[in-house]
């Protein structure tokens, strides 16, 4: 907090000033203020959020809202703390956990983020690649679902959980790569997340009364966009003005958006692509990997205030979307180049007759 001086203070000399004040205190925060300023964030966050109650968030895990589109959970980048308090957030964790609240035994502890070779980005091959990724996705049959159906979608991620510690500030911490499963209505008003460790055992509801967006897409809210990529990157860039650390940058990362935890009609998601490639900065990273092993082919784009580079990955004969990518290439916030910040992977993707119900029994497979 700033001390706005009085009149009366400002005519005091340093010697006399300093006899008044109170000796400084030591700056470090205890465990308890830590976690209580970490609660208070959160529940700032989740006030926000487009659900109708909030998560409990255990102590230094990623923001858990449940989110139609999922952002990167980034929770206290660039904020020390020490080893010792990570290890007494965790065990804080566990008791709360099972205090009855209907949360797992314990949210898992980060593990160390990987760490990778940075593959450079060219546009010599983005036009090519970008048609060939369009009409694998005009190509595709994608099912369209109907008034009580869910759009089912099955992913294996890991997401930032603190750039450092002050312990060892060479290390970046991640969620260690766990199953996310989400059901939504093509309208956008129910749905449910099961996430275990990082949710209320059973999962949360997605309900939401939020009107549709770019930012909160549902089916029914996708298939009244333009399909001519121009004018549907003309109303991307609009929507999104005054967001994110760019213009370019928000407006990849809300097409990215779209790709994950989301089915569109094949048309527009063709459209996605080719608009996508006419944002400033877009490279193709020939050789990419997403979370469950799998090699492909990137588009990527670079957030020039942060340094990370957003990649989003293709199978390299199919050029189907397998998943996403988020790899620090300079050097920013205490995190090192090379870094993967986090990575996700589509496991399934279907349309089924009933949220909670998984693909197989009567659900139809994307």
């Amino acid at each position: 907090m700033i001390r706005k001086k009085s009149r009366r203070e400002e005519s005091l000399d340093d010697a006399e000033l300093a006899r008044l004040l109170p000796a400084p205190g030591d700056p470090h925060l205890s465990l308890d203020r830590h976690l209580l300023l970490e609660e208070h964030l959160m529940s700032e966050i989740q006030r926000t959020a487009p659900v109708p109650a909030p998560v409990p968030v255990p102590a230094l895990a990623p923001a858990t809202a449940p989110s139609r589109r999922p952002a990167r959970r980034v929770l206290l980048i660039g904020v020390p703390v020490t080893a010792a308090a990570l290890a007494g957030a965790f065990a804080f964790t566990a008791l709360t956990n099972s205090g009855g609240s209907g949360l797992a035994a314990a949210t898992p502890p980060p593990v160390e983020a990987p760490v990778v070779r940075i593959e450079p980005g060219s546009t010599a091959q983005l036009a090519s690649t970008v048609e060939h990724i369009a009409a694998a996705a005009s190509a595709g049959k994608t099912p369209e679902p109907g008034p009580g159906q869910y759009i089912y979608i099955k992913s294996k991620v890991s997401y930032l959980s603190v750039s450092h510690t002050d312990a060892d500030d060479s290390k970046t911490l991640v969620e260690p790569l766990h199953i996310r499963e989400a059901w939504n209505s093509p309208d956008g008003k129910q749905g449910w997340l099961d996430e275990p460790g990082y949710q209320p055992k059973g999962g949360v509801t997605l309900d939401s009364n939020v009107k549709p967006s770019l930012g909160a897409a549902s089916y029914d809210y996708l298939k009244t966009l333009p399909t001519d990529p121009d004018a549907l990157l003309k109303k991307i860039y609009k929507e999104t003005k005054g967001q994110g650390n760019s213009p370019d940058q928000e407006a990849f990362a809300t097409v990215g958006g779209l790709l994950g935890e989301q089915l569109a009609p094949a048309k527009l998601n063709a459209a996605l692509y080719r608009a996508a490639a006419k944002i400033p900065g877009v490279v193709v990273v020939d050789h990419a990997q997403d979370a469950a092993g799998r090699e492909g082919i990137a588009l990527a784009h670079v957030d020039q205030k942060s340094g990370d580079r957003t990649e989003w990955i293709f199978d390299p004969k199919t050029y189907a979307y397998l998943g996403s990518r988020a790899v620090q290439v300079k050097q920013a916030d205490g995190i090192k180049p090379g870094t993967v910040l986090e990575y996700t992977a589509v496991l399934e993707r279907a349309v089924v007759d009933a949220q909670k119900q998984r693909p197989g029994a009567q659900g139809t497979g994307a």
